[in-house]
């Protein structure tokens, strides 16, 4: 019985193994590659929507930031080191030219200045009666030009504490108001110290920048306009000056023009929307915006060429919400893919389903 068994066994077992690799032979033949000579499929043609290139009507205009300033600003600092013994700064006040605003302690210098011109006085006495002297030989001639050097001395020194004098004080260097002063009357100050801010505001300045490109399209007498929040209208400004390169941080140009109109709502710091328009172009080329592919450095656009897919290098202008206006790389007939863009490899085959 044992015998019969094992037998039985050993069947089984040989049965399952046969099994097992008659299996794996019909695996390989199902994975087998073709043989050699026959053709691969061919590849699949993309369906697109394309969009032909006309050239067109467009307005280029350009809205920046821009910052309002006073025509002239600046702050009032004392030349030298002193007492404050007269301030004539009422905040926020309008003064004129030359207005006196700040005196400082100067007696020494005015006691200094009363000595020198007793000594003029008797030194030009002096030099007088020498004259009449050196007229009839009284005295030699260079006893004479000793005299008149004593008073030119004197002069001289006369005109140093003037100046010094003048130092003491502060005066508005041009028309226009005044700002917070910061010193109060008797206190001693320095060159360091700030005493008030003036402001000249009869006239701004706008000050705003612009994109590289635009750089060369802006030059002094340009007109431009401006808006600012609370007023429903724009005001003129004639540009004054440009920088004289481009910033590299920012690779724009900076500008200052002179605002020519005048508001209650215009003041200085107030932010202005500047609006720049720089004529009507009427071959542009206007494609889609969606038909741009932006990449690293560049930017590309598909072109359909006789059934393939041409990726070409292009250079934009101006955009709106809908189109871009390529300024290199396309011309005018040009069929441009407007979908599938992610799925299009270069030089594959495309076939177009619409036609804008």
């Amino acid at each position: 019985m044992r015998s019969i068994s094992s037998v039985f066994t050993f069947l089984l077992l040989s049965g399952l193994i046969g099994g097992l690799n008659s299996c794996k032979s019909d695996d390989k033949k199902k994975i087998a590659p073709p043989a050699a000579g026959t053709s691969a499929r061919p590849s699949q043609v993309i369906k697109v929507e394309a969009f032909i290139l006309k050239p067109g009507s467009v307005s280029e205009k350009l809205e920046v930031p821009g910052t309002l300033m006073p025509y002239e600003a600046t702050e009032l600092r004392p030349e030298v080191s002193g007492r404050v013994t007269q301030l004539n700064i009422r905040e926020g006040q309008q003064v004129g030219k030359g207005t006196l605003l700040v005196k400082l302690y100067d007696d020494d210098l005015q006691a200094q200045l009363k000595k020198l011109q007793v000594q003029l006085n008797i030194y030009e006495q002096t030099a007088s009666r020498q004259a009449e002297l050196l007229k009839i030989d009284g005295i030699s001639k260079q006893e004479y030009d000793l005299s008149v050097l004593q008073v030119n001395n004197i002069k001289a020194d006369m005109e140093l504490i003037r100046t010094s004098i003048e130092k003491t004080e502060i005066r508005a260097p041009f028309s226009g108001r005044l700002g917070l002063r910061n010193v109060s009357l008797g206190a001693y100050v320095t060159p360091a110290t700030l005493i008030t801010n003036i402001r000249q505001e009869n006239e701004l300045k706008l000050e705003f920048t612009v994109p590289e490109k635009y750089s060369s399209r802006i030059k002094a007498g340009s007109m431009v306009r401006f808006s600012i929040e609370g007023l429903d209208k724009t005001i003129p400004a004639k540009v004054l000056a440009t920088e004289e390169a481009v910033m590299e941080d920012s690779r724009s140009l900076r500008i200052r023009a002179v605002v020519l109109g005048k508001a209650p709502q215009l003041i200085p710091g107030a932010f202005a929307k500047v609006q720049l328009d720089f004529g009507k172009d009427n071959n542009a080329l206007m494609i889609p915006t969606q038909a741009v592919i932006p990449q690293a450095r560049f930017k590309k656009v598909i072109v359909y060429r006789d059934g393939t897919a041409v990726f070409e290098t292009v250079t934009t202008g101006v955009r709106d919400s809908s189109y871009v206006q390529i300024i290199e790389g396309l011309k005018a007939g040009d069929t441009i893919v407007t979908t599938g863009l992610l799925s299009i490899k270069p030089e594959a085959k495309i076939a177009i389903s619409k036609l804008n």
